[in-house]
């Protein structure tokens, strides 16, 4: 899936598009910085009927987020290293206990995530638009 964006309302209707194909509990967001991870997180947990406010886990590299469907967690592994810093925060036991994770920077730790069905979202802003590519 294809989309082009130029207006922070237009995430919804990428959003609305996205959830339904949602197969998988893991999402891999890759994009610059101020791409639009965050805000499309935000959007997401809004349309999962999370109640709670949405941060960028830049510091506390994950944020637990609760949704009918359960818990989402999202990672910002951007700060990360090593793929023993990754393991040091316990991912494994997160992406077993969750109905979604979100990791953001997902590069130090793609490789283990060979054998496993995930998503991949990639976001580029190219100054007057964000172009946005899910599979």
């Amino acid at each position: 899936m294809q989309f082009n964006i130029k207006q922070i309302e237009n995430w919804q209707n990428v959003v609305e598009e996205i959830l339904p194909q949602l197969q998988y509990p893991i999402l891999l967001l890759k994009g610059n910085l101020g791409a639009g991870k965050t805000t499309f997180t935000q959007f997401l947990l809004k349309s999962l009927e999370s109640t709670d406010e949405v941060n960028s886990p830049t510091y506390s590299i994950v944020n637990e987020y609760n949704t009918p469907k359960g818990k989402v967690y999202h990672f910002d592994l951007y700060r990360l290293k090593n793929i023993e810093e990754v393991f040091d925060i316990g991912i494994e036991e997160y992406l077993d206990n969750a109905y979604l994770c979100i990791i953001e920077w997902p590069e130090v730790y793609e490789e283990e995530l060979y054998g496993l069905k995930f998503h991949t979202m990639s976001i580029h802003n190219n100054g007057e638009s964000r172009e946005i590519s899910f599979d």
